[in-house]
């Protein structure tokens, strides 16, 4: 785009000058990628049915906003979890300042004190990575899932569940998936993960399917675990003959 000029009172964002010089015709099929910041004007021909799919790409404010609301949140929830005496021993104290001549000003030390305990906050860099991948696994607005549970992953000895009575499971086409070093993030929510059960959850997540193998493999709280999103629609049962359940 040379001139990013745009027309005045269109909800959409038209270019007030547009000059082609390259055109394509786009059979059954086809798709055309369109990198950041081209120009470009569709138009469809005969019957047809056409869609055009935008990427959004966030901006450190958003990226920034987003996360530290999360740790807020975090800090909030270990804040109401935690005793008395372990709230007192956070508490701001100032025993050594004197009598103020200037009760409107507020005290250097205090403003260190908050200094302090955001930069505290933001220095968590475990909290930061977990709040981030909270962020970009959240179903997209408006999305639900069906509760639902499959009776073959009741066992008939106790209340553990078992996965191994199924094919595989795979992962519901509204769910989103992610993982780094040390969590698993799915749906806007973050569990810790290591050795083998992390493997598989990260096959998962790559895969969006886990075969019979692989539900072997895992331990009784990560079973336990999947169990849980299976019920909450998160992912379905998967044999191998037929549809999904």
């Amino acid at each position: 785009v040379d001139d990013a000029s745009l027309e005045p009172d269109v909800p959409l964002k038209i270019l007030s000058r547009f000059e082609p010089d390259q055109e394509w015709v786009l059979e059954p099929g086809d798709m055309l990628y369109l990198p950041p910041g081209w120009a470009h004007d569709g138009v469809a021909e005969g019957e047809c049915l056409t869609g055009s799919i935008g990427f959004r790409a966030a901006g450190p404010d958003e990226v920034a906003q987003q996360v530290l609301q999360r740790l807020l949140d975090a800090a909030a929830a270990d804040d109401a979890s935690d005793d008395e005496d372990s709230k007192a021993v956070r508490l701001y104290r100032d025993p050594h300042q004197p009598a103020a001549d200037a009760p409107g000003r507020i005290p250097q030390a205090l403003q260190a004190f908050a200094a302090d305990a955001v930069m505290r906050l933001a220095a968590d860099r475990a909290a930061l990575d977990c709040g981030l991948g909270e962020w970009l696994s959240e179903p997209a607005a408006g999305v639900s899932f069906d509760r639902v549970i499959d009776p073959a992953l009741e066992s008939s000895r106790d209340a553990k569940p078992d996965l191994r009575a199924l094919d595989g499971v795979e992962l519901d086409r509204r769910t989103r998936m992610l993982y780094d070093e040390r969590f698993v993030f799915i749906n806007g929510e973050s569990f810790r993960a290591g050795g083998r059960d992390a493997t598989v959850m990260r096959r998962l997540a790559d895969r969006r399917c886990l075969y019979a193998a692989d539900l072997r493999r895992l331990g009784d709280d990560a079973r336990a675990l999947l169990h849980d999103w299976l019920a909450a629609g998160w992912l379905h049962a998967m044999r191998l003959e037929g549809d999904y359940a």
